[in-house]
């Protein structure tokens, strides 16, 4: 209803009382929004009605005393009756009295009743009414923790939602602002909706109460309440600082500042100094506070761009406020009186360097809004201007605080576009100014907090323009020299807390195998400085046990040089003791880093013979079990090996013969610290023989209390078992760590790994060699260990067989019976050329095992503990013994090798009488899992004691096929009965579903020799038996450890000569198979480095071996010719090379780069080279090729069939409609064509070249990238000089049309430079020179004509 209307009711109405009864509504019903304002306007008009008397005053209306109090008491009613609950309805969504929807004109309905609130209260002016109004909507501002409006929509009973409690409380504000105690309440509830409400009604808070408390205050009231709020906000953010919240803090902390900075930063302000002093300065200065500046700074950085314009906005208003005033900021008294940190100074008389210093900034911080590097980089010049002006700004104290700074980079760091990250890196790298102590200690933090973040992005060690591969990427080697700058700035006091601090975060994030290698490449150039305790060395090993556990082996290698080297010479040896160093030496694994003869190993007994004396003492155990510290005198190595070597051998009498075999953890460690301390005494200047003598009694002396234990092994019953178990793994890691000094080389470079089959085993050369490590067999540590190993080697087998022989029975001996098998065959390899021991050992102790053993395996199976364990246990010793007699261990007459020849005759029995004879019950063979007293309970839980029973059943499963194959490669020979070959097969099928992935290499290797004898009777069982392999190879893609044995394993068995051999018509399912195998194959390597190399190497070798093992040469020759069968594979590693992603490309790269370190990076000598570079396949086939001789039939017509198949790809490519640029993939492949064709060229027959000349010259019309048509054009002149006939084939081109020619003519004029190469060796010479004149004047007059 119109307010004229109701105006004009008035005047004409003489009863009020009843009008008024007339547009209020019920209390369960819901108004239309006009009836409300209808009754808002009539309160509001008889409110200002003049007050009389008497009623009668003629014709204008008035209200009498008592009226009006009637009148008051109802309009007070309406607040109680009416406003509130109907602003309740509207919070719950009540509107089903008129059956509307509550979202259809809540926000009218919501406005029209606060309106009439607020006449109501205005009309009463009576502030306690407006207090106990204000109190009741108060609660709901008070919001449960953890909750937000999102959650509540309604509030819960009697509360209003807060949408509507935010309009109630402002249209109530201006009645209660004199009320302090309540309005402080109000602005507290206010403030905390900020901190947990959403961002819209954040936004509404502010601006609708705070903003209307403000404006009804005086200027005094204004002050005091901008006082609370900024201190709120303040403490708000400076308590959170340190939470995953932060973010959301500073970002709702700005949203508040920005809507108060008219307030904050009013205009009055520059007037203020003319007031009188009791009135200047009432309103709080925001830049007094330190949080105030944190907030922007926090901003200025944040991941929100409005949050960072807000902080940028702010920032330019103090810079403003500061110019306007001209006073200096803070005061010297401030700054005298207070020891905060002050990060914002102004001074009148340096006005101008101060604005232009902060307009580059705002400049700066804006221009990195743009992510586009083109935009950025123009700006870098201001921040050097910055860096400039902050760093010569030397008259008192600064007036630029070094963290404005921080905030330009941290914001380039946190940039979309890694070019803008890049280029602040670098631009941090290059600072100059960090050689100033003060900078670089103010930028400390900085350099161990996002400036650490960003370094772990891998991509910003990509190499830069002009780099090639190998070389230190340029960021690696700007690194370095900051961090040699950084260091060497800081001061001396702060460099061990910054250098801990940043150990610290290599090993408490996840880094990339890229980042943290050339981190600890800049470290270990620090210049020697005792600044690491034992806490840095305890940093140091969670970096090794933690953060680089899943890199790259060989990147892991060279890290754990650098770091090495790092701890060598920054290590405090006052305040470490020896304990704490070889417990971080036990961490650097010998075949990655860490391995004795390479330069590291005698850096490290350099390093520790410099520094005996200089530990701390360590605190020891003495006999009691009481801890007490040893004499004040410092420790020497020798001293602390031969007590850990004390410690490690005591054991308790009443040790449990039950026990699980003790951690190997420290037999590692004290055989490492046993042959650093023989290696440090050994490299004492003495003369040749008493050096040799002083060795060996040293270390007689050190491993005295080995040897007496290892030689009562035998006799002794009662010694301890824990006590022999860790004898024998000292001893094992000696062996293992000290390679026997007769065994033969090829032995010694064997796949370490137990259960090898002989199709996998083969020489893994080291990248480097040096010399050092080739004469480690021959030096005098290495002779001093076999002749102290040898005097109980006896007691040492005895010991073993005689456990072997029946006495492990528990699951626990298991493993225990692994540690055994692993000793014996060590010292068997190592003394097999000692006449007298090699014989009794060949002839008396293994024959006695392996009549044990098959007793056992062919007894009845017992389902108990101690049966199977004693099956599992016999066939992993026979496994054993297969593996050392395949190394050629044993001699042929031996009674070892005998028993071993009627190996077959166990698996091959025929079956019981109910079986078919054939039926090869031993294959396969699974234990029979005992009965555990919780299945005979009926419950389904399993009891500890059987928990790794799976992990015993597998390898029992793959130690049978582990002698299966070496019964195959040394049975009788010939083929098996087709029977049981077949019969063979299936059950190796069946193994490979029963075994896990990583077990299956011996029934790969089984297969392999099975395969070629069943291939054209049982086709069907081959295919599969292929394709269930290939299936598994590719279920271990994500699994290197396990991955590579097996592809290598398959790749043998699945294209072994004999069935390459095999044509479509002999085996035609087969035969497809092993192309589409090879076709998949091809296509992983494409993702997966080095697959196909596998391939291409077996296939080269297998078409033409070399060596003195080769064939003869007919069956050489059959051999070679299943190469034509599979021309594809030889074609595709001719052009072999796949684009990989650029993190493929980068771990690549860096891969080369620490190769090329050579004997300077320990891990070149230590880790065994992998033959997986993208260019292995093009090399190993060009080697193959070169070998060829075209003599010979078959080689020429491979070589004659694989060019065509080349010039094949060739023509695809040209005649693609995709067009490909320099470096693509397409263009590297024409390159590779041509490269190889090139190659063949000399070998080809005349009359084959004269027959693909036609296409060679074909291909010199296409067009082609620049290097492709080089390669073309020297065919041309090739075949051109050696079939000299040809010329006219060449002229012959000229004539082709020009249309045709426009982009080809330079290729053949460029062949008609070199004419007078070709002119010797034709007729006619005259008339040749002729036509190459007329060519050329012909094209150039038509070039001038165009």
């Amino acid at each position: 209803m119109s307010s004229i209307l109701i105006n004009a009711l008035l005047s004409s109405c003489h009863d009020p009382d009843t009008l008024f009864n007339t547009l209020c509504w019920p209390t369960d019903s819901w108004p239309d929004a006009e009836r409300v304002e209808a009754l808002t306007t009539f309160i509001d008009g008889i409110g200002k009605l003049p007050q009389s008397d008497t009623s009668d005053d003629g014709d204008k209306v008035a209200f009498s005393i008592a009226k009006r109090d009637i009148f008051l008491r109802k309009v007070e009613s309406i607040i109680w009756t009416q406003c509130l609950p109907l602003l309740l309805k509207v919070s719950n969504g009540d509107g089903a009295c008129k059956g509307k929807r509550v979202p259809d004109g809540r926000a009218e309905i919501t406005i029209a009743v606060c309106r009439l609130l607020s006449v109501c209260i205005n009309t009463l002016c009576d502030t306690a009414v407006s207090g106990q109004v204000a109190r009741a909507v108060l609660p709901s501002f008070q919001l449960p923790d953890g909750e937000t409006e999102e959650e509540l929509p309604g509030q819960g009973e009697g509360r209003l939602g807060i949408d509507v409690a935010i309009e109630a409380m402002s249209v109530i504000l201006p009645a209660v602002s004199s009320n302090e105690e309540l309005t402080t309440s109000i602005l507290s509830s206010a403030l905390s909706c900020i901190k947990t409400l959403p961002d819209a009604l954040v936004s509404k808070i502010t601006v609708r109460l705070i903003f209307t408390l403000l404006n009804c205050y005086s200027e005094d009231g204004i002050a005091s309440k901008l006082r609370f709020i900024l201190e709120d906000l303040c403490s708000w953010h400076k308590s959170d600082s340190s939470n995953t919240d932060s973010p959301v803090v500073t970002e709702r902390a700005l949203l508040c500042l920005t809507t108060l900075s008219d307030y904050l930063f009013s205009p009055a302000k520059v007037q203020q100094h003319t007031l009188p002093q009791s009135l200047s300065y009432t309103r709080p200065d925001p830049r007094c506070s330190l949080q105030f500046w944190r907030i922007l700074q926090d901003g200025l950085t944040h991941k929100d761009n409005v949050s960072r314009k807000r902080a940028l906005y702010l920032l330019k208003r103090c810079v403003a406020l500061s110019e306007d005033e001209a006073v200096e900021f803070p005061s010297s008294s401030v700054s005298s009186e207070d020891n905060e940190e002050i990060i914002f100074r102004w001074a009148p008389d340096r006005c101008k360097l101060l604005r232009e210093f902060w307009e580059d900034y705002a400049l700066v911080m804006e221009t990195l809004e743009e992510n586009q590097i083109h935009v950025v980089r123009p700006v870098l010049n201001r921040i050097h201007t910055l860096i400039q002006t902050a760093a010569n700004d030397s008259q008192g104290v600064s007036l630029f605080h070094p963290s404005w700074l921080l905030g330009v980079y941290q914001r380039m760091f946190h940039s979309e576009n890694k070019s803008v990250m890049r280029e602040g890196v670098d631009h941090l790298l290059e600072l100059q100014v960090l050689r100033r102590p003060a900078f670089a200690l103010a930028f400390s933090q900085f350099i161990l907090g996002p400036f650490m973040d960003v370094m772990s992005e891998s991509s910003l060690f990509h190499r830069t323009a002009g780099q090639s591969v190998g070389e230190c990427p340029e960021l690696g080697v700007k690194l370095q020299v900051f961090m040699v700058t950084f260091f060497s700035s800081l001061p001396q006091e702060n460099r061990g807390p910054v250098l801990l601090q940043l150990v610290q975060r290599l090993g408490s994030q996840h880094w990339c195998a890229v980042p943290i290698l050339f981190l600890s490449r800049a470290l270990s150039h620090l210049p020697p400085c005792p600044l690491l305790g034992p806490e840095g060395l305890q940093a140091l090993r969670e970096v090794l046990r933690c953060t680089m556990i899943t890199h790259q082996v060989l990147l892991r290698g060279a890290a754990q040089c650098f770091l090495l080297n790092s701890a060598l010479s920054l290590t405090d040896v006052t305040l470490v003791t020896l304990d704490d160093v070889f417990s971080l030496l036990v961490h650097f694994r010998a075949d990655e880093s860490l391995r004795r003869g390479t330069p590291l190993w005698n850096q490290l007994c350099d390093w520790l013979a410099d520094s005996e004396g200089s530990f701390r003492p360590c605190v020891r155990e003495s006999a009691d079990g009481t801890s007490t510290s040893t004499s004040p005198e410092r420790e020497t190595v020798r001293g602390y090996v031969q007590h850990q070597m004390e410690l490690f051998l005591r054991v308790p009498a009443s040790t449990d013969q039950t026990d699980s075999v003790p951690d190997p953890g420290e037999a590692e460690l004290l055989a490492k610290a046993i042959l650093l301390c023989v290696d440090i005494e050994g490299r004492t200047p003495r003369s040749g023989g008493e050096q040799t003598t002083g060795v060996s009694g040293g270390m007689d002396s050190l491993l005295r209390p080995l040897l007496d234990t290892l030689s009562r092994l035998h006799t002794n019953v009662y010694l301890p078992l824990r006590k022999t178990d860790k004898s024998l793994q000292l001893l094992l890691r000696l062996l293992q760590l000290t390679p026997a000094r007769h065994t033969p080389a090829a032995l010694l470079q064997l796949t370490p790994a137990r259960h090898t089959p002989a199709a996998v085993l083969q020489l893994t050369p080291a990248r480097h060699t040096p010399a050092a490590v080739e004469k480690e067999q021959e030096d005098s540590v290495t002779v001093s260990m076999e002749t102290l190993v040898l005097g109980v080697v006896e007691p040492i087998q005895e010991f073993i067989l005689r456990r072997l022989s029946g006495e492990l029975q528990e699951l626990c001996d298991v493993e225990r019976a692994e540690l055994y098998l692993s000793v014996l065959k060590e010292v068997v390899l190592m003394y097999s050329v000692l006449e007298w021991n090699h014989s009794k050992v060949q002839e008396a102790y293994f024959p006695r095992l392996l009549r044990y053993v098959l007793r056992t395996l062919e007894a009845d199976q017992i389902p108990s503990v101690a049966g199977q364990v004693s099956r599992a246990v016999a066939m992993a010793s026979l496994a054993m013994t297969c593996e050392v007699a395949a190394l050629g261990v044993f001699n042929l007459q031996s009674e070892t090798t005998i028993l071993l020849v009627h190996l077959s005759s166990y698996f091959y029995s025929p079956a019981p009488p109910p079986a078919p004879p054939l039926s090869l019950v031993n294959f396969n063979q699974t234990l029979l899992k005992p009965p555990t007293a919780a299945q005979s309970t009926g419950v389904s839980e399993q009891g500890p004691l059987l928990k790794d029973w799976g992990r015993m059943a597998a390898h029992f499963i793959r130690d049978q096929w582990t002698c299966l194959g070496y019964g195959r490669r040394i049975g009788p020979p010939g083929p098996l009965e087709l029977p049981r070959a077949s019969g063979s097969l299936q059950a190796a099928i069946e193994a490979l579903s029963l075994l896990p992935s990583g077990l299956v290499l011996p029934v790969l290797d089984f297969m392999a020799s099975m395969l070629p004898q069943v291939a054209l009777s049982e086709e069907a069982l081959c295919v599969e038996a292929v394709t269930v392999s290939w299936k598994l190879v590719l279920g271990l893609s994500s699994n290197p450890h396990d991955f590579w044995p097996t592809l290598q394993g398959f790749v043998t068995m699945a294209f072994h000569h004999s069935l390459l051999e095999l044509t479509e018509e002999q085996a035609p399912g087969l035969t497809v198979t092993l192309q589409q195998i090879a076709i998949e194959l091809m296509e992983l390597s494409q993702a997966k480095t080095g697959v196909f190399n596998v391939l291409i190497q077996h296939c080269c070798h297998t078409w033409l071996p070399t060596g003195p093992g080769s064939e003869g040469e007919s069956q050489s020759d059959a051999m070679f010719s299943s190469a034509l069968l599979h021309l594809d594979i030889l074609a595709e590693a001719c052009v072999y090379g796949p684009v990989f992603r650029r993190d493929q490309r980068l771990i690549q790269e860096v891969q080369v780069y620490v190769e090329r370190l050579g004997e300077e990076c320990a891990a070149n000598t230590a880790v065994p080279s992998d033959n997986r570079d993208d260019q292995f396949p093009r090399v190993c086939v060009v080697a193959f090729l070169s070998r060829l001789q075209p003599s010979n039939q078959l080689h020429e017509r491979l070589m004659e069939e694989l060019v065509l198949c080349l010039l094949k790809k060739d023509e695809a490519i040209s005649k693609s409609k995709q067009r490909y640029y320099s470096n693509s993939l397409q263009h590297r492949v024409k390159n590779r064509v041509w490269q190889t064709l090139l190659m063949l060229l000399p070998k080809l027959r005349g009359e084959f070249v004269g027959t693909v000349l036609g296409r060679v010259f074909e291909a010199g019309f296409v067009s082609n990238q620049a290097s492709v048509k080089y390669l073309i054009e020297w065919k041309m002149v090739l075949i051109l000089v050696q079939y000299p006939e040809h010329i006219d084939r060449l002229w012959a081109c000229f004539s082709v049309d020009q249309e045709k020619t426009k982009t080809s003519v330079c290729t053949f004029l460029s062949v008609l430079v070199h004419l007078n190469i070709i002119m010797p060796q034709l007729k006619e010479k005259a008339v040749q020179w002729l036509k190459a004149l007329d060519t050329i004047l012909q094209l150039c007059f038509s070039v001038f004509q165009s």
